[in-house]
């Protein structure tokens, strides 16, 4: 083990338990946010201009692994390894990244021109892209560091001029490329808050050149990653293309508002996984028992949140549905995705791993896998059934999805053999109990209903046992880390 990856171990891993709880607390704000801003949206443009609007979004996340092609996850795993090079990685990639956006650009005025039908969107939507692109770039610093409390500052702000854009938007009736154009603007602050604060907090010189010998080394390492993001944008978005193609935009919005609840709690796993992703990659080369324990504790903590979640979901999906002023046509939709929920955090913990290990291959078999499936289920199923046939899809691609994760993970690593049933029974049993409880709450007021749920879980858990006495004693510490004050460097 060097000393600079020893270091850099003690550092993270010091910092994992608070930066996941505070990273956390400050993406629920921010979804919590989000999700009033995404209904004022749907409401405001009605379900076929919404449809028009996601159809965007969604062809956007197909094109956006040309902006990337995989180098951002390589960053952050490489900057994490070696901080003193964590200038020269980020100005390589910035300059990179201006040649990957032109190119970006003209395939999605292709694909949304010709193949959405929605040329009117291409000039905004290309803003979008490119914004969020160098957005993710610089975001990635602050968990390469341990520094994740600067990407939940700039959480809460981008939100909040996402929020106050929209606002205004739907006051004065304007129409989809308004609502673009606002977006793009509230990721343009990112990119001016991130380079501000890596300069002023100096958590890296950034020399801005373009590194050939990197881009050459590097290369063979991220296709693997861009891969694996491009399979993963098409099994979460082929239904909607498909979707789009034989039936209504009025459809896709219906099947699209119902999965904004089911999307909005992807960012509790992925707040955790960008936090546990640098650790576990640091442990994998200088501590490989540690990352064995770290690697259990993170997916028993996926399991821990997401399986209630599901069970909430799912029996209080008509109170759900009130709150967030869902089409009514979303609701079933919502019930059938709410299955979904599990296997999606779950597979944070696989992913993450795969990566962290050096095996980001085997992530993009696994996706490519889970991908097919996706793509010929709704091929075969979306015509006959519509957006219903995309929700039951869904579900099955995640249970794929996970099950490839899970296997990939342990071969030919037997000492990351993972029991799932011997870890996770008593989570499953606690969220049973919560949903025998809910079910004659469901009629009434979520305000009732979902406070008494989330007790009886906890309770269940603690009676139960689901949580070993050492995790507990983590996250108190962890917690009680982030309140004392910053001793000076």
């Amino acid at each position: 083990m060097s000393d600079e990856a020893g270091s850099a171990a003690a550092q993270l891993g010091n910092r994992a338990v608070s930066n996941s709880i505070f990273i956390l607390a400050a993406r629920s704000i921010s979804k919590v946010i989000s999700l009033v801003v995404v209904i004022t949206l749907a409401n405001a443009l009605g379900d076929a201009n919404y449809g028009r609007y996601t159809t965007m979004v969604v062809y956007s996340g197909l094109v956006s692994v040309v902006a990337d092609l995989g180098f951002a996850p390589l960053y952050t795993r490489e900057a994490a390894r070696n901080r003193a090079a964590l200038g020269d990685y980020l100005g390589t990639l910035m300059l990179l990244r201006v040649a990957l956006a032109a190119v970006t650009a003209v395939v999605f005025a292709i694909a949304l021109g010709l193949g959405a039908g929605l040329p009117s969107l291409i000039v905004p939507g290309i803003a979008l892209l490119v914004a969020t692109a160098y957005a993710n770039l610089l975001r990635n610093t602050f968990y390469a560091v341990g520094r994740a409390e600067f990407d939940a500052i700039a959480l809460i702000v981008e939100v909040l001029i996402q929020g106050g854009l929209i606002y205004l938007g739907s006051r004065r009736h304007f129409g989809v490329s308004y609502f673009v154009w606002a977006y793009a603007a509230s990721y343009t602050f990112t990119i001016v808050y991130s380079l501000v604060v890596i300069r002023v907090f100096r958590l890296g010189r950034v020399r801005v050149g373009l590194d050939l010998n990197l881009i050459r080394r590097w290369w063979p390492l991220a296709l693997p990653f861009a891969y694996t993001s491009f399979l993963t944008n098409l099994y979460f978005n082929s239904d909607t293309v498909i979707l789009q193609h034989f039936r209504s935009f009025a459809e896709v919005g219906w099947y699209k508002f119902a999965y904004k609840p089911f999307e909005a709690l992807q960012f509790i796993p992925l707040a955790i996984q960008v936090v546990v992703y640098p650790l576990l990659a640091v442990y994998f080369v200088s501590d490989l028992p540690r990352m064995q324990v770290a690697y259990k504790r993170f997916f028993r903590v996926l399991l821990l949140l997401g399986w209630p979640l599901t069970v909430g979901t799912f029996v209080l999906v008509h109170p759900i549905g009130r709150l967030f002023r869902l089409f009514p046509q979303s609701e079933p939709s919502l019930r059938i995705l709410a299955f979904a929920i599990v296997f999606l955090f779950a597979n944070s913990a696989f992913y993450a791993t795969l990566n962290a290990t050096n095996r980001q291959h085997l992530n993009a078999w696994a996706t490519g896998l889970a991908a097919l499936i996706n793509v010929v289920l709704n091929l075969a199923l979306i015509p006959f059934y519509g957006y219903l046939a995309a929700s039951a899809t869904t579900v099955l691609t995640e249970a794929a999805l996970c099950t490839f994760g899970w296997w990939f993970v342990q071969r030919n690593h037997p000492e990351l053999r993972l029991d799932v049933i011997g870890l996770g029974w008593r989570i499953l049993l606690a969220g049973a109990v919560m949903g025998v409880v809910l079910y004659p709450l469901s009629r009434y007021s979520i305000a009732i209903s979902l406070p008494a749920g989330g007790l009886v879980y906890v309770v269940a858990i603690y009676l139960i046992r689901a949580i070993e006495p050492e995790e507990w004693r983590l996250a108190r510490d962890g917690l009680l880390s982030r309140l004392r004050p910053r001793r000076a460097a």
